[in-house]
């Protein structure tokens, strides 16, 4: 067994438990994203606003996928721009 499989075994355990921890506190991780997302637009006075925006919803659509990764049954994160959409003619 090599290094990095023994580090996956080792990291597997975190991994879950991040998971559960990311799906109980899916708002209020939320919360808190769009509170720093705010404070860091208003000390850079709107300059970097796209940029700030974006990285806030990308991280949120990460939060989600962690959340909800292996949930039988449960709530699927939201489609983003790339997701599925109505059928063609």
């Amino acid at each position: 067994m090599g290094f990095l499989d023994q580090l996956k075994d080792k990291l597997a355990p975190a991994k879950d438990k991040v998971g559960d921890l990311a799906q109980q506190h899916q708002g209020r991780i939320g919360e808190g994203l769009d509170k720093v997302a705010k404070a860091v637009d208003q000390r850079t006075k709107g300059k970097y606003h796209d940029r700030i925006a974006t990285g806030a919803d990308k991280a949120k659509g990460a939060l989600g996928k962690l959340a909800h990764k292996d949930s039988p049954g449960g709530p699927t994160p939201p489609a983003g721009p790339a997701g599925p959409g109505p059928a063609g003619p």
